[in-house]
């Protein structure tokens, strides 16, 4: 009874950190980490190994049929880098269905254009540091 028990915990654990991701989806999320952007990489730089209050993030993270940029499991809250393709009329319908999956799941989500990455990182890290300390108090 008691692996039953542990299963069904698992399998629940598993599908709130990955929202019914798909094999494929997995794939591509490591394809993405292989192939990363010049900004994605440079937040990755002042996210990684719990660098920002200690808070871990994960980078290219399926879930559902997504890819999150970054992923904090523990405040659910992915941080999103939009390019220059995010401001087309087709892209920013797909991103406005995107963060509301994401929201009707519990997942906090908050943008930022490569502009900002690139010039502004300071802020960009204050503003998601904000963030986390919100949640935080959430829990």
């Amino acid at each position: 009874m008691r692996e039953k028990e542990d299963s069904k915990t698992k399998k629940e654990r598993i599908d709130r950190i990955y929202g019914g991701a798909t094999p494929e989806k997995f794939r591509f999320a490591q394809e993405q980490r292989r192939n990363p952007t010049v900004t994605e990489n440079l937040l990755w730089t002042q996210l990684r190994a719990k660098r920002l209050n200690g808070h871990k993030f994960r980078r290219q993270h399926p879930y559902n049929h997504f890819v999150l940029d970054f992923f904090c499991i523990r405040l659910n809250l992915c941080v999103e880098i939009d390019g220059e393709v995010h401001n087309e009329t087709q892209n920013a319908e797909y991103d406005k269905v995107r963060t509301q999956v994401l929201k009707d799941n519990g997942i906090s989500e908050i943008r930022f254009t490569n502009h900002q990455v690139l010039y502004e990182m300071e802020a960009v890290l204050r503003k998601i540091s904000e963030k986390c300390r919100e949640l935080e108090g959430e829990l």
